[in-house]
C-alpha cells in the first residue's frame, strides 16, 4: 500500500486522517512491524495492522483523536491476550499519528517521493509529534524504540504497466487499488479514464513505446487495448525488453496462436514467445463479467509477484482457460 499519497489524498477530500504503525512486535502477532493502517475521520480505513479486537480498538482511538483534533502521536503497547480475547500471545507497540491541512507540505513532499519508487524515512519523536526526513532507500531498517527508527515505504510495490482503458481495463484497476502493486495506465484515446482514480494509479495518454522505454526493472505488463494490431504491437515490443519480466495479453486461445506466429515471423525467440500468457488469470474461474477477468488476473499478478520473489519464473497457479 503507498502510504504518503493516500495520506496527501485523504487529507485534500476530508481535512485529516490518521495513520497507525506497527513499530514492534514480540512473540506470535498477526502483523509485522512496518505494517500501516490509515483512517479517515469517519472510521473508513485503508491498510490493516491485523484484524480482530485490536484493530478494532485501536480503529476507535484514531477515530476519536481525529474527532478531537488531537496532533500529539500516541503510543500503544498492547498484549495479543486474553484482555482482548485474541489468542495470538505475542505483544505489539503502535503509533496513532494524526495529520491535517497544517502538514500538508511535508506529506506532499513525502508522497512525490514515494510515486517515485521505494522511500526510507528517518522518523523522530520530537515533541510529541514524530518529525521526518528522507534518507537513503538502501538505509536499514533500524527500530531500538519508539522515539527513532527508519521506516520504508512502497518497497514491495512492483510495477505493473496496464494498456487499456476499457470495461476490463477500468475494473482491474479498481481489483488492483489494495495491492502492493505501482500501476502506470496508459491509453491514448481522449477521454479514456475515469475521473476518479486508486492513488497507486499513474493515467497517462503518452505513447506507448515511451511507456515501455521508461519501464522499472521487473515490470508486469498487461495488454487489453481496443485494437488487435495495437495489442500486437505492444506485446511484441514488451517481449523485447529486458525490463519487462512477464507479459499478459486478454483474448482467447486462438489469439494467442495467432499472435506467436506473427511474433515468430517478427524473429522473436521462441523462448520469449513462449513467456507470453494469454489466455490470461488463474484458473478455475471462467466468467467473462469485467470484475470477475479482473479478480483473476489480480489474483495472477500477486502470483507471479510471490513466485519471482522466491527467484521462481511462474507461480503455480493455472492459466484461465
Amino acid at each position: 500500500m503507498e502510504v504518503w499519497p493516500r495520506i496527501e489524498a485523504m487529507i485534500e477530500a476530508y481535512g485529516a486522517c490518521a495513520l497507525v504503525s506497527v513499530l514492534a512486535t514480540q512473540g506470535s502477532v498477526p502483523r509485522e512491524a512496518g505494517a500501516r493502517m490509515i483512517v479517515r475521520p469517519d472510521g473508513a480505513f485503508s491498510g490493516s495492522i491485523g484484524g480482530g479486537t485490536l484493530e478494532w480498538q485501536v480503529l476507535a482511538r484514531a477515530q476519536a483523536m481525529l474527532a478531537r483534533g488531537e496532533r500529539a502521536a500516541r503510543l500503544v503497547d498492547q498484549s495479543l491476550g486474553p484482555d482482548l480475547g485474541q489468542c495470538c500471545g505475542g505483544r505489539v507497540t503502535l503509533a496513532i499519528e494524526v495529520f491535517d491541512r497544517t502538514d500538508v507540505a511535508q506529506v506532499s513532499l513525502l508522497a512525490t517521493a514515494e510515486r517515485s519508487g521505494p522511500l526510507a524515512v528517518e522518523a523522530t519523536l520530537v515533541a510529541d509529534r514524530y518529525e521526518r526526513r528522507i534518507v537513503g532507500a538502501d538505509a536499514s531498517v533500524d527500530r531500538p524504540g519508539t522515539a527513532h527508527f527508519v521506516e520504508h515505504f512502497s518497497e514491495h510495490a512492483a510495477a505493473i504497466l496496464l494498456f487499456g482503458a476499457g470495461h476490463v481495463g477500468r475494473a482491474l484497476v479498481m481489483a488492483l487499488a489494495p495491492l502492493p502493486f505501482r500501476v502506470v495506465w496508459n491509453d491514448e484515446r481522449e477521454n479514456a479514464f475515469p475521473a476518479a482514480l486508486p492513488v497507486n494509479v499513474e493515467a497517462t495518454r503518452a505513447p506507448w513505446s515511451d511507456i515501455l522505454a521508461h519501464a522499472p526493472a521487473g515490470s508486469q505488463v498487461l495488454v487489453m487495448t481496443h485494437s488487435h494490431a495495437l495489442d500486437l504491437e505492444i506485446v511484441a515490443a514488451a517481449l523485447s525488453s529486458a525490463r519487462v519480466v512477464h507479459v499478459g495479453l486478454i483474448g482467447s486461445a486462438t489469439k494467442r496462436a495467432r499472435f506467436a506466429r506473427r511474433l515468430a515471423e517478427r524473429g522473436l525467440p521462441a523462448g520469449r514467445i513462449g513467456d507470453l500468457r494469454c489466455p490470461i488469470g488463474i484458473g478455475g474461474i471462467r466468467g467473462k463479467e469485467p470484475a470477475v477477468i479482473a479478480a483473476s488476473v489480480a489474483a495472477e499478478c500477486l502470483a507471479l509477484r510471490e513466485a519471482r520473489s522466491i527467484g521462481q519464473n511462474r507461480p503455480e497457479a493455472r492459466r484461465r482457460a
